[in-house]
């Protein structure tokens, strides 16, 4: 840690000092950084996993070792690993084996750790194996790399979060909320490659926000019911998505975070959470109301009036609160000063033919294309449209009883806004991150016919459409 904290200092950075200087500040920083964080990381995986603090240490020590591999990569020409590449390899297997370790000792960690490698493997295989082997719908496609392996999971949407982490925003890219695509520039500039930070970024937002799920569930209601959730949002027929380079695995893992803290009264946090989704995609902003209504609710604040009662608490509360319409308050602001209009982003959307208009209107638009198109794509895509729409509202109007207020009122929201766009383009993919969708649908499949009905619908069509996304064809 010391090693890369002088290099940065000498190769980025202009403190003043010299570069002997420095390099003693920055081991001495290093040995003391070091040693805290293992320390205190040990105090709360002892914790967390019900061990003693010297055996968490112990196990942990191995991770800091591997921190090795970073002054070690020096040694190598700078073709074959440049200096942030070997501190981005290094932070990787730091991460990777504390990771390992967690998975080892805790049951949940080791429960979401499996699904997320039994679905991810199987669906990158699919996708690879698909893009080399059936040919590509007709007609020309941006490359989103040169490595045809990575350039499978940069197809449709991809492209523009890649363009927007390039170059800024331009013309219709301001659709496309700025969190995922920033975050792509700054890891991608780290690696030196968009592509790579872009699959990386999705796959462990993806995997927090599977452990999020987890707990939110459990919390909740039960393990079982907690391991069905995940493994059903695993295999969902658009999951593939939270593998590309999408908002979708952000998104979730954000949403349901933000859930999460809510249901434990940690309000600042669950607003701060809230604010990233709202400035990840729009529909973020709906966050507020669950999180209205569990403050409201006697579990929470019991009323205004004991609310007003604790300053600290009302601090705590209102400042969570007004966090979430701050994510999209950024967005708004950065496009009034760009191109003097706030809501730009949903203006845009007309480039897709999308207009606010009540949800029937995209209803009858499905249908009528359905009945009076003559080309077969356009006929199956929006039958899949309407069907997955169904899905949704048919799951909602069946299982609501059995979610909080909250989660209901969140589903029912999440539905509605898409739909109100006078299309249902895009809807299984927004299927895809309605997580109470999961937990009605876990709640079901306790019962043997219901667990294996869920299953044999899934796997088919995620296949499917993995294949059709590798193949440049249009799936959400």
């Amino acid at each position: 840690m010391g090693f890369l904290f002088w290099y940065s200092a000498v190769s980025r950075l202009s403190w003043g000092l010299g570069v002997d200087a420095t390099f003693v500040v920055a081991m001495v920083a290093g040995v003391a950084l070091a040693f805290l964080t293992w320390y205190a990381y040990g105090q709360y995986f002892a914790r967390r996993a019900g061990v003693e603090q010297v055996a968490a240490m112990q196990w942990d020590a191995l991770s800091w070792a591997l921190l090795g591999v970073y002054p070690l990569a020096f040694a190598l020409p700078v073709n074959v690993i440049t200096p942030s590449r070997a501190s981005f390899a290094a932070i990787g297997l730091w991460a990777l084996t504390k990771l390992l370790i967690a998975a080892r000792v805790v049951p949940t960690v080791r429960d979401v750790l499996l699904t997320f490698t039994a679905t991810r493997v199987a669906i990158i295989v699919i996708a690879e194996l698909a893009a080399a082997m059936i040919g590509q719908r007709p007609g020309q496609h941006v490359a989103a790399s040169s490595n045809p392996l990575l350039a499978v999971w940069g197809r449709w949407d991809a492209v523009h979060y890649l363009d927007i982490a390039r170059r800024g925003y331009y013309g219709t890219d301001m659709a496309f909320f700025p969190l995922y695509p920033a975050l792509i520039h700054v890891v991608g500039g780290w690696i030196g490659n968009q592509v790579v930070a872009g699959l990386l970024i999705s796959n462990a937002a993806l995997f927090f926000g599977l452990l999020f799920f987890y707990k939110l569930v459990e919390h909740q209601y039960t393990r079982a019911v907690a391991h069905r959730a995940i493994f059903y949002i695993s295999i969902f027929p658009t999951a593939f998505f939270f593998s590309a380079i999408y908002t979708e695995s952000l998104f979730f893992a954000l949403t349901v975070a933000s859930f999460y803290y809510i249901r434990e009264h940690k309000w600042l946090a669950a607003g701060i959470l809230g604010g990233l989704a709202a400035l990840t995609r729009v529909e973020g902003v709906l966050l507020f109301v669950p999180y209205a209504i569990e403050a409201c609710a006697p579990a929470g604040i019991g009323s205004w009036k004991e609310l007003l009662a604790g300053r600290a608490r009302a601090l705590r509360v209102v400042a969570g609160a007004l966090c979430i319409p701050l994510g999209l308050a950024v967005y708004m602001t950065l496009l009034w000063i760009m191109r003097g209009d706030p809501l730009y982003f949903s203006h845009v959307q007309a480039h897709w033919n999308r207009h606010l208009a009540p949800p029937w209107v995209s209803v009858w638009h499905s249908v009528k294309l359905a009945v009076t198109s003559h080309v077969p794509t356009t006929v199956a895509g929006q039958l899949l449209e309407l069907g997955f729409t169904a899905l949704m509202i048919g799951v909602l109007l069946a299982g609501f009883r059995r979610l909080r207020p909250s989660f209901t009122a969140y589903m029912a929201l999440s539905i509605a806004v898409p739909m109100s766009t006078s299309s249902l383009m895009s809807m299984p993919r927004f299927a895809l991150v309605l997580f109470p969708m999961f937990v009605i649908l876990a709640l079901w499949g306790g019962k043997a016919w219901v667990n294996n009905a869920i299953v044999a619908f899934s796997l088919p069509l995620l296949g499917l459409f993995t294949v059709l996304f590798a193949d440049w064809y249009w799936v959400a």
